[in-house]
């Protein structure tokens, strides 16, 4: 995406991440559900004018992938190059997802400069050899402390289970290398004190806050017992631990130890978007590394919720992964970009069924939203021949109108932008569509239009223009949640020839009333959200 003319040479990029992915399969909804609101966070950064890197990527070292590889009779690095050229990647430009990288950490630009980093903190004294043995769940490629897990039962009887993937662990013995995390508790809690919103939503805070005061063991970050990962520099007969290989994408994506003008416009980064069950990694280990090497912290680190299926976590071991493709064939992507960051609130666990995000196209997107775009273009057509009158009677419901777009407008920057509630972001903007058709259902335009004088030809001229002028800013300010409707919205209503491309225009210049100039040629285009079919059957 061009850079815009309000965008410094050398300022500080906007840098917002997503986790990189496991490469052990194809992606799911879960998945979908970060990296989209991480492109809605940064198309919305965008359109603010501002200068945005948007991360993402795979993780593609580890026992998970090595095994999933040795089960499908292909090498890790065949396995990860298929699934990342086959699955991840097409998913991200299905989904219109707007990245400015895609890092994966077998690529040299990563290894190399996590070898570095690693070394860098093993010759400052940070790292030491110890042996380690504990219950170790290769699904999350983490040590669990054994209060964590579940008994198990049934087929798992008698055996310790991984609280998330409901999976017997692993009881591991092996000689490793450490980082000394257990020296970085107090000053963890005292960033968290200072910086009360780096960690959100304030429960994920909670936790993180209670596990650090219970007191922090060392990590262990080499393995010894397989050999899938970039190698300890200084003992080849070690990897780095898949965690501190992967969080350092983080850094080495944006330049660390390699291109330092780079690296100094970007990092930190400002939002990293995680899952929760990966939160400790993010907002305890992470933070902890970096303040053994000196680097600044990110600015928040953004826990989202599980999306469930009958009350089970969405994901591949659980059985209940759904393929956005799934959803997309149906409902269109807008639709399905926009569902679940308005139907779950950011940060909680939220549920997705079938029947609820039908009901919800149908309602907020076809009846509400639609049905004015197109009931605003046929009257245009209608009565002024598809040309865009000028506003010439305005009043006290106008008014009504201006003051609800500058709300929304507000409101839906300070949501979105700073607070990262997608949800109640979206509800502002349908909350002014909702307020829109009340003033075109009030003001009765097919009524007024009866009457032929000079003062009903004026009613009609302002109470059209003013219905089109509000499509106009909600164009924009949907556009970073639904581009290609927002597009297909802003063609219908004329407005590149006289305001130019849509991504260029600015969110607070959205509520600037009268932008679109009248004389613009306004055409009924192909309708934004056309009737659902019957579900399709299995």
């Amino acid at each position: 995406m061009a850079a815009t003319g309000s965008e410094k040479q050398g300022a500080k990029a906007y840098y917002v991440s997503t986790p990189i992915y496991y490469v052990n399969d194809a992606p799911h909804l879960g998945h979908a559900y970060t990296t989209v609101a991480g492109d809605v966070l940064t198309r919305w950064h965008r359109q603010r004018g501002e200068k945005v890197w948007y991360l993402t990527g795979t993780d593609e070292h580890g026992q998970k992938i090595m095994r999933t590889a040795e089960a499908n009779g292909v090498t890790p690095q065949a396995w990860a190059d298929k699934l990342v050229t086959e699955a991840w990647k097409p998913l991200w430009e299905h989904l219109e997802i707007a990245n400015d990288d895609f890092i994966r950490t077998t690529q040299k630009r990563h290894t190399d400069r996590v070898q570095e980093f690693v070394q860098d903190l093993y010759d400052k004294g940070e790292i030491y050899k110890g042996g380690y043995e504990g219950p170790y769940c290769v699904g999350c490629e983490e040590y669990k402390l054994p209060g964590e897990l579940l008994d198990g039962e049934g087929e798992y009887a008698g055996q310790k289970l991984c609280p998330i993937h409901k999976k017997p662990v692993e009881i591991l013995s092996e000689e490793n290398y450490f980082f000394k995390l257990s020296e970085y508790g107090e000053k963890l809690l005292a960033h968290y004190e200072a910086n009360p919103g780096f960690i959100q939503p304030e429960s994920a805070r909670n936790e993180v806050v209670n596990f650090v005061r219970q007191g922090l063991q060392d990590l262990s970050i080499s393995r010894s017992t397989f050999d899938w990962g970039v190698p300890v520099p200084w003992d080849d007969k070690h990897v780095i631990y898949v965690w501190v290989d992967a969080l350092l994408n983080y850094a080495t994506a944006v330049g660390y130890n390699e291109n330092q003008a780079k690296f100094e416009e970007t990092f930190p980064a400002d939002v990293h978007l995680v899952g929760k069950d990966i939160l400790r990694f993010h907002a305890v280990i992470w933070p902890a590394m970096l303040m053994a090497q000196g680097l600044p912290l990110p600015g928040k680190i953004a826990a989202n919720g599980w999306l469930m299926v009958g009350g089970e976590k969405m994901s591949k071991s659980n059985l209940t992964g759904i393929k956005p493709q799934d959803l997309t064939s149906h409902f269109g992507v807008d639709a399905y970009r926009w569902y679940f960051l308005r139907a779950i609130a950011f940060g909680q666990d939220g549920s997705f069924s079938w029947e609820d995000f039908s009901a919800r196209y149908t309602s907020e997107l076809a009846n509400d939203y639609g049905n004015l775009a197109s009931r605003v273009a046929a009257m245009v057509g209608k009565y002024f021949g598809g040309e865009l009158p000028a506003s010439a009677a305005d009043g006290a419901a106008e008014q009504a109108i201006h003051e609800g777009l500058a709300k929304a407008v507000t409101e839906a920057d300070r949501r979105i932008g700073e607070e990262l509630d997608f949800q109640g972001g979206i509800l502002a903007v349908f909350d002014f569509v909702k307020q829109v058709n009340g003033y075109i259902t009030e003001q009765e335009p097919w009524k007024v239009a009866k009457d032929t004088s000079d003062e009903g030809k004026a009613r009609l001229a302002t109470i059209l223009y003013t219905a089109a002028e509000s499509l106009r800013a909600v164009a924009v300010l949907l556009n970073p949640v639904m581009p290609e409707t927002s597009q297909k919205l802003w063609d219908s209503l004329g407005a590149a020839a006289s305001l130019g491309a849509l991504a260029d225009q600015k969110i607070g210049e959205a509520g600037e009333w009268g932008r679109l100039p009248a004389g613009t040629t306004v055409t009924k285009g192909a309708v934004l959200f056309p009737r659902l079919e019957d579900k399709p059957t299995a």
